[in-house]
C-alpha cells in the first residue's frame, strides 16, 4: 500500500538524478496525497527520459467517467498482466515515480499511528509506476499513473503488509523501456526493498491531514517523559 508519500530534493538535483532532459521547477512536497499531480519520468517516442506532471489515480482508456471510476492509486504488481485496468500500460506505459520516503499507518481505527518510511542514509528513490492517457467525449486529455505494490520488506512489515515496489537505479533503464523489455521481463525486476533500506520514524499525527504541506507536518512524535 502507498497512499501517501514525500519529494522534497531541490528540482536540480531529481533531474540530475534521474537524467532528463526538462527543466522543470516544482516545489517540495512533504505530504503528496491521491488526486494531486506528481512527477512522473517517462521515456518518450526517441527514448529519450522526460519529466511529465500525472494525476495519481489511473484511469484506464475504457473507464466512462472518472467522478465515478475508483482512484487506482495502486496496482498488485503480482496481478498487472490479469487486470484489463493495468494490464495495457504495465506492456507499453511504465513509469518512475520520483520520491524520497512514504508514509505508513498501523493500530486499530481511530487510533492509527503514523510513521515515515525514510531510506537510510536518505537519498532519492524511484517507485515502479504504470500510466495512462485518458481521453473525454470531447476530446480533453488527462494523464493519470498508478504506483505498483509488492509484499512489505521486514522493516515495512511491521506497519503493513504491502510496501511500493522500489526499483534499484540498475533497473530504471529496463523498467521505462517498454519497446525491448517485456512486461514479462520487467516484472521479474520486482521484490522488496533490502530489508535495511528504509528506517521507519513514527510521526506527529498532524500528518494525517492530507491538506497540509508544509515542512513542519513531519515532526518526529515527541513522546511524554511522565
Amino acid at each position: 500500500m502507498c497512499s501517501r508519500y514525500n519529494l522534497t530534493s531541490p528540482p536540480e538535483a531529481v533531474r540530475a538524478y534521474f537524467g532528463y532532459a526538462d527543466r522543470p521547477n516544482f516545489p517540495a512536497r512533504y505530504n503528496i496525497a491521491p488526486t494531486q499531480a506528481i512527477p512522473v519520468v517517462l521515456l518518450d517516442e526517441t527514448g529519450a527520459r522526460r519529466f511529465r506532471l500525472m494525476r495519481w489515480g489511473l484511469l484506464p482508456g475504457f473507464a466512462k467517467d472518472p467522478k465515478k471510476f475508483p482512484t487506482l492509486i495502486n496496482a498488485r504488481s503480482e496481478e498487472v498482466l490479469a487486470k484489463p485496468s493495468f494490464r495495457h500500460a504495465v506492456r507499453r506505459r511504465r513509469c518512475l515515480i520520483p520520491a524520497d520516503g512514504f508514509y505508513e499507518w498501523t493500530g486499530p481505527k481511530g487510533k492509527r499511528r503514523p510513521f515515515h518510511l525514510m531510506p537510510h542514509p536518505p537519498r532519492l528513490i524511484a517507485f515502479a509506476g504504470l500510466y495512462e492517457r485518458w481521453q473525454d467525449p470531447q476530446g480533453g486529455e488527462l494523464d493519470t499513473v498508478t504506483i505498483l505494490t509488492c509484499a512489505a520488506n521486514r522493516t515495512v512489515a511491521a506497519l503493513h503488509d504491502r510496501m511500493p515496489v522500489v526499483l534499484d537505479p540498475e533497473q530504471y533503464e529496463g523498467w521505462l523501456d517498454a519497446k525491448r523489455v517485456s512486461a514479462e521481463e520487467a516484472l521479474a525486476m520486482i521484490a522488496p526493498a533490502a530489508d535495511d533500506l528504509f528506517e521507519a520514524v513514527e510521526l506527529d499525527l498532524k500528518i494525517n491531514d492530507s491538506r497540509k504541506d508544509e515542512p513542519g507536518i513531519r515532526e518526529p512524535l515527541q513522546l511524554s517523559l511522565l
